[in-house]
């Protein structure tokens, strides 16, 4: 089951939030994943990185959940141009 589901016009994605934590880095960054699963995005993917981040994964998800369905359609038309 995705995390979020977005629809963009009539294309529906999936969303799934992820943690990266880089070498050199004490913080936890959050990507999303983005799947297309209907119309002329069926299999169609792509990974963006979001401006949050945390020294914990689960405080990073916890800021995850806070985010707007708005901004994450926002960044899925802008990624898609």
């Amino acid at each position: 089951m995705p995390w979020r589901v977005i629809a963009c016009g009539d294309e529906i994605w999936h969303v799934e939030p992820v943690a990266e934590r880089p070498a050199y880095d004490r913080c936890w960054h959050l990507v999303l994943s983005f799947r297309g699963t209907s119309g002329g995005m069926r299999d169609q993917a792509f990974w963006a990185q979001y401006p949050i981040e945390a020294t914990s994964k689960s405080a990073l998800f916890l800021q995850a959940d806070r985010i707007p369905d708005a901004a994450l359609s926002h960044l899925l038309v802008e990624r898609r141009l």
